[in-house]
């Protein structure tokens, strides 16, 4: 099928989904424009989300376009709702409201790690506008991210990782939670890395533990030192890591993102092109209304999310056999089928998760029969699949 043929089939997909506000489907509509097709099918439009849409429009237009014979990949460039910012009197940061515009109609993005200032309203979060070359020799990013801290994001995103290595994936695991650096402790590793390079050009060498390449602010503070410092420098340690961070050829770079939706999540999406976002929760209420918050600004910022894990599900009595739903249960799973997004799995309360944080040595490793080793291992085997069936990176 010529390019032309392509393009006349991905509006007509597009011409399918309905927004549910206005009742118009979202060509007739007028949010898609730029709608663009290269020779290899690869495909990309802008998409303009208004005021009181919701999120998952953006991805039901992906998804429609991605379902057309003969396209290869998608890109959308999300246009965000207008604040009412200079009618409210607000004052935008600064170079922020007098920014061009940039790429195929997406806005400006902000100062990176200023995210809070005064001016930005809700629904105003800057499209993504990765820079190319970053990252280069990495064939996919995926975020592990929660809404809330203590859900065991780290656990999953520390399994995930070791878990790919065990594979034969050349596998990277960044630790963006740089308020909470857990992973130099799940891993075992305490040494220092070391620096490459002519001075001027130097590059940091990331240590290396159960096949896994790590990166991560605690491995450069002292074991009492706390993470003193506003956004901008936040930004700048996670670009530092990107950059500045020999990490070579990977397979899979794995990102422990800190809890909520602040200036590290923004600064990362702002820097590098994810191939995916994975949402950890505990099935309570209070977790995962966080976790929806998490979901909505990663489809703000046009990121695919590969689904949701409910943890701590389950503690069984030892010596009884009783399970004990301590924090609930099926509230991941409720939350995925409401925000249509996949449900990977439940991993059990498990005395082996403790016990394998606290030596340095990832459950999927240290007790892979374990009730818990078997969950982590199916879920990462659902995530690399998941990338497995994405178009390479272009």
């Amino acid at each position: 099928m010529s390019t032309n043929g392509i393009a006349a089939a991905v509006k007509r997909a597009l011409a399918g989904v309905v927004n549910p506000v206005t009742g118009k489907d979202v060509v007739a509509g007028g949010q898609v424009a730029d709608l663009e097709v290269d020779e290899a099918g690869r495909t990309r439009f802008a998409f303009a989300l208004r005021k009181g849409d919701p999120g998952a429009l953006v991805r039901k237009a992906r998804a429609a376009a991605e379902g057309v014979d003969g396209v290869s990949g998608v890109k959308v460039s999300v246009q965000l709702p207008q604040t009412a910012t200079a009618e409210s009197g607000a004052e935008m940061p600064s170079g922020a409201a007098a920014a061009p515009r940039r790429g195929r109609g997406a806005p400006a993005g902000t100062v990176p790690g200023q995210p809070h200032q005064a001016g930005l309203q809700p629904g105003s979060v800057p499209a993504p506008t990765p820079r190319p070359g970053i990252l280069s020799g990495v064939a996919r990013i995926v975020a592990v991210s929660s809404g809330k801290g203590g859900v065991g994001k780290s656990m999953v995103a520390t399994n995930v990782a070791a878990h790919a290595a065990a594979r034969g994936l050349a596998t990277g695991l960044l630790d963006a939670d740089i308020y909470g650096p857990n992973i130099p402790v799940m891993f075992g590793e305490e040494r220092r890395p070391s620096v490459t390079g002519a001075k001027g050009s130097e590059m940091i060498v990331p240590l290396e533990a159960h096949g896994v390449r790590l990166m991560s602010l605690g491995f450069l503070l002292e074991r009492e030192q706390p993470a003193i410092m506003r956004g901008p420098l936040i930004a700048g340690i996670l670009k530092q890591f990107m950059e500045q961070v020999s990490w070579g050829r990977l397979d899979l770079m794995v990102v422990d993102m800190p809890p909520g939706t602040g200036d590290a999540q923004l600064s990362l999406v702002q820097t590098v092109e994810l191939d995916g976002a994975l949402m950890v929760s505990t099935p309570q209420k209070v977790a995962t209304g966080d976790v929806r918050r998490g979901v909505k600004m990663f489809e703000r910022v046009n990121t695919r999310v590969l689904g949701i894990v409910e943890n701590m599900c389950g503690f069984r009595i030892p010596g009884s056999g009783e399970i004990v739903d301590l924090f609930g249960r099926g509230g991941g799973e409720d939350l995925a089928n409401e925000l249509s997004v996949p449900f990977l799995g439940r991993i059990p309360l498990d005395l082996a998760v403790r016990e394998a944080g606290d030596a340095g040595t990832p459950t999927v490793i240290s007790a892979p029969a374990s009730p818990a080793g078997r969950s982590l291992a199916e879920i990462a085997d659902r995530i690399l699949e998941s990338l497995e069936r994405l178009p390479p990176r272009t």
